[in-house]
C-alpha cells in the first residue's frame, strides 16, 4: 500500500463515485462518526454518488437509510445503502423496477430491492438456518450474531462485537460454511454466510445499473473503495481505485488482496482523508 498522498490527483478529479464499507470504516461501536457523517454529505454536495455496502443487516441498514428522528438517526447522505454483502439494498423511488418492495418515510419513498427472488429468499432462508445449528453444535463458543433478527438473505457468526472467537474457530465457521456450499467472508466483527452468488462487488454492479443505468466495468476506473477488513478483498483486487482506513492492519496476517492507499486516520477519520483527496483535487487548479 501507498500513502493517500502517493493517488494522483488526476486520478482523484475523475472520480464519480464512492462505494465504501460501513462497520469500522464508517463506524465505531456501530455508530457513524460525526467526521465521516459530513464527508458523506460533502460528497453528495459536490455531486457525486455514494455508496456503501456492508454485511450488517438490512434491519440495521434501514433507520440510516430512511432517518429515525425520534431515535436521534439522521439519515445519510447516499444514493443507496446496501445490505448483507449484496443480497438487499434501499433504493430511491427512480430506481422503481418490478418485484421491489416499498417501504415509505415521512419524506419520501424508499424501496427494498433484493438480489434474488422470492421463492429462492425462502429456501435459502431454511438452509440457512439448519447450517446456522449445525454450527453451534460443531463449533464450541460459536454464537449467533444479535443482530441476526435483522437479516433476511444471510446468516451471522459473531467472533469479534460482543463475542471473541480465536482464529481457528473462526476459520473452523469459515469452513463449515464452505462445505454447505454458501459464500463465505469475515469482516471486522462478523463470520457471513450465505447462499447465491451475490458478494460486494456484484452488488456494486448491480447499483450501478439500478440506479443509473450503466455498467460499472466500463468505468470502473472512475469509482473508489473505501474499506478496512478481509471482506473486502474482492474489492481491493478489482478497483483500481481503492483505500484502506489505517485500521486495516488488524488484519494483515489475513489479507491476500490489499488496497492500493492507505488512510493515516482510523475509521471515520480514515474515509473523511478520501474524501478531502477526492474533493481537493476536483477545485485544485
Amino acid at each position: 500500500m501507498q500513502t493517500l498522498s502517493h493517488w494522483p490527483y488526476d486520478a482523484r478529479r475523475r472520480i464519480i463515485g464512492v462505494f465504501t464499507d460501513i462497520d469500522d470504516t464508517l463506524t465505531i461501536h456501530q455508530a457513524i462518526t460525526l467526521d465521516a457523517l459530513q464527508a458523506l454529505s460533502d460528497l453528495k454536495a459536490a455531486g457525486l454518488a455514494v455508496i456503501p455496502i456492508t454485511g450488517r443487516p438490512v434491519g440495521w441498514c434501514e433507520p440510516h437509510a430512511l432517518g429515525d428522528a425520534a431515535r436521534g438517526l439522521p439519515k445519510w447522505s447516499v444514493d443507496a445503502m446496501v445490505a448483507e454483502n449484496g443480497g438487499v439494498a434501499f433504493v430511491p423511488d427512480v430506481a422503481s423496477k418490478n418485484g421491489l418492495q416499498p417501504l415509505y418515510s415521512k419524506r419520501e419513498q424508499i424501496l427494498k430491492a433484493y438480489f434474488s427472488d422470492a421463492t429462492s429468499r425462502r429456501a435459502n432462508q431454511l438452509k440457512m438456518q439448519q447450517v446456522a445449528q449445525r454450527m453451534l453444535r460443531e463449533v464450541p463458543g460459536s454464537a449467533i450474531s444479535r443482530d441476526a433478527a435483522g437479516r433476511e438473505t444471510d446468516i451471522a457468526i459473531d467472533y469479534a462485537e460482543h463475542v471473541l472467537l480465536p482464529p481457528d474457530k473462526v476459520a473452523q465457521v469459515v469452513a463449515l460454511m464452505q462445505s454447505e456450499g454458501m459464500q463465505a467472508t469475515v469482516s471486522s466483527i462478523h463470520i457471513n454466510g450465505w447462499f447465491g452468488r451475490h458478494n460486494k462487488l456484484e452488488a456494486a454492479r448491480w447499483m450501478v445499473r439500478l440506479l443509473f443505468d450503466r455498467h460499472l466495468d466500463d468505468e470502473i476506473g472512475r469509482w473508489v473503495y473505501v474499506g478496512d477488513s478481509t471482506n473486502d478483498q474482492i474489492m481491493f483486487e478489482h478497483f483500481p481505485h481503492s483505500v484502506g482506513v489505517a485500521n486495516i492492519h488488524r488484519f494483515e496476517n489475513q489479507l491476500v488482496h490489499w488496497p492500493r492507499y492507505e488512510t493515516q486516520g482510523e475509521r471515520g477519520a480514515g474515509f473523511a482523508e478520501v474524501v478531502r483527496a477526492i474533493l481537493d483535487a476536483r477545485t485544485a487548479r
